[in-house]
Order: C-alpha cells, then structure tokens, then sequence
C-alpha cells in the first residue's frame, strides 16, 4: 500500500528465514551478512596468516616471527579415547594447531573489504583445548602450573596459552586493529583468564623493511612487548574447558566494532557481554598503500607451555549494518 513502512516487515521476514536456519538461528548477526562459514563443507577462504614476501617470491625474505604461523585445517576432531568428537552441527571444525614450541602461534584470516561504513561483527562457537598427554610419570604428568590432577581439575587446562580474534582494517588511508585476547594463563602456567588487548599497532613487515624491528621465531606477532598488553577488567571469566582435552564444549563469542569512528563496540562470550568502548584501537602513524576498505578477521591460538595448543571454530558469521 502506498505510504506503508515495511520496514518492520522486511525485519520480520529477515528474522523468519534466519531462525530456520541450522547455522544462522545459532547467531546474532547485524542485517547484511558478508559471510556464513560453515566449516563442516569446507574453509570458506580461511587461509594462514602468511607474511610479505619480495618479488622473487623468496619466503626466506618474510619476517622470520611470520613464516611458520601454520595452516587452519578442516577437523573432524578426534581423540584417543572417544574418538571422533565432530563439530558442533555436523563432522567438521576449522583446527588451528601450534607447533609443540613455546611461545609458537597458529592463525587463520579471512580477507574480505568494506562497501560501506558502520557497526562491523564477527560471531563464533569454539572451543580450546591443548593435546592429551600420553606418556611421563605420573608424577611429571599430573601437575603443571597452578593445575595438579584431582580428578576434576586437569593440567592440561594451564598448558593452553591465549587464543585470539583481531581485525586489520584500513579506512581513508587509516589502518588499526581491533584485538581481544582471551588469555588462559601466564608464561609459568599460572591461570589469568581475563581478556586483553594491546596498546600498540601490530608490527608489520614493512616496519622490519625499513629496520625498525625484526623480531625472532615464535614472537608474538600482535605485540611482541608483554608491556603493551592491558587487561579489559580485572574479574577472571569462567570459562567451560571441562576437565580433560579430549572434552569439547562450544563457547559463543561476538566480537562488535564501528569502522566508522574506528573503535571497539563490546564483546560477548557466552552469557557475558562487556562494553568496549573505552578500550582503545591505536591506529598506525603512516599511510599503508594498496589497502584501502581492507576487511580481514583472524584467530589466533598461541602456547606458552610447549605443548600443542588446539582452536575449533565451528562455524563463523561476519555481518554489518552497512
């Protein structure tokens, strides 16, 4: 009818066909979806974070801190004693699996770019875990860290470090990165549990070009100084690791941002959500060439024990407002 608003009906109808939907109903996502990924029917172009090579194609030449980041892989996550555990709604997760060094970090990034401006959101279910340990004395294998064995506590729980989820966006030739860090525990497998973020821009290999750092193997990437890490609170969030590493238990995280006014907006992780817009977003100093509207999201998993440390994203949704 003429002069009618539809606008409560286009919502309503949004709303209808998200709710039937297997993944989106599991999702809050904003009314553009950019992308739904499903990871039980592939990676959905969820790659490495690889570093910048030069023009000969010489991998030698990346930042030695960026050349060994590892692969995401499709997961139908099994264990020595259930066996295949599967995803949340079907065979498949997307695994990003570290090396068994300290300090060493596996990342996944989807690359995407920006038609317009305005609330920009990433939503989850994951899981962490590190890998069952298999062999030691009982002794050496029942303790570590803050964690001795008792049957409901596992110490597996303090040998998983930080698992992360960033953006690196670039509007009107500004680059920043959001960047919430859920960090499990310290460097001496101390629990700490709390969400962090970082004071200073990301290091690029453009910086290390032109000799302002170059960082060594298994540095940390986002913001190698432990000094330049804040914490958003100082209450420890309790989180569902359950017992053992060979239990998942999905967690849902929403992680909302404004490309508008280049700021963080909150964070949710299950029934927790925590208003971010005082946390800030440092913006690099110089102008970065060839990226402008760049859109990408990544995940990062990073063990600080030397035992593999395990990230499980069953699906992820990217939206907007735009």
């Amino acid at each position: 009818m003429p002069g009618t608003d539809t606008t409560h009906l286009a919502d309503g109808l949004r709303d209808a066909i998200r709710s039937s939907d297997v993944v989106l109903s599991k999702y809050n996502a904003l009314p553009r979806l950019l992308s739904v990924d499903n990871f039980n029917n592939g990676l959905h172009g969820w790659v490495e974070l690889g570093g910048n090579y030069n023009g000969r194609g010489d991998l030698e030449s990346m930042d030695r801190h960026f050349r060994d980041f590892r692969p995401p892989q499709l997961s139908n996550a099994s264990f020595f004693d259930v066996g295949t555990h599967g995803g949340m709604s079907g065979t498949y997760s997307m695994k990003l699996a570290t090396r068994a060094h300290r300090g060493h970090t596996a990342t996944a990034i989807r690359r995407l770019t920006m038609s317009g401006r305005g609330l920009l959101q990433i939503e989850a279910h994951l899981a962490w875990k590190t890998e069952a340990n298999l062999s030691g004395t009982e002794e050496e294998a029942n303790t570590y860290g803050d964690i001795t064995w008792d049957a409901n506590s596992h110490p597996s729980e303090a040998q998983f470090g930080a698992f992360t989820v960033a953006t690196d966006l670039c509007t009107d030739g500004v680059r920043y990165h959001n960047v919430m860090r859920f960090v499990n525990t310290d460097w001496d497998g101390h629990l700490v549990q709390r969400w962090a973020y970082p004071v200073v821009p990301e290091p690029t290999p453009h910086e290390r070009h032109v000799g302002r750092h170059d960082y060594e193997y298994a540095a940390d990437f986002t913001a190698p100084n432990p000094d330049d890490w804040r914490f958003v609170d100082t209450e420890r969030v309790e989180t569902c690791y359950n017992e053992v590493p060979t239990k998942i238990n999905w967690h849902y995280l929403r992680f909302l941002i404004d490309t508008e006014t280049r700021t963080n907006v909150e964070l949710q992780f299950n029934n927790q959500t925590i208003d971010l817009r005082d946390v800030p977003v440092p913006p690099y100093a110089e102008k970065y060439e060839s990226l402008e509207n760049l859109l990408n999201f990544y995940f990062s998993v990073r063990t600080l024990s030397g035992v593999r440390n395990f990230l499980f994203l069953d699906s992820v949704v990217i939206s907007a407002d735009w």
